[in-house]
């Protein structure tokens, strides 16, 4: 469109496209969320971390 910087059909304004979480209608249990998935790290790390305190614990 000549004079405008978007399309008003195709131009992608702030706050289009589909809602996150639950609100989207693909949604279906959260555990690829990525807050899902950076907890998972974490109690991962925590694990890792008491392993290696086990193991100078047991020398």
């Amino acid at each position: 469109m000549s004079g405008k910087a978007r399309c008003r059909m195709h131009g992608g304004a702030k706050g289009s496209g589909a809602p996150k979480g639950s609100q989207n209608g693909r949604y279906r249990h959260g555990m690829r969320t990525q807050e899902a998935q950076a907890e998972r790290r974490q109690v991962r790390a925590i694990i890792a971390e008491w392993r290696e305190v086990s193991k100078l614990l047991t020398v």
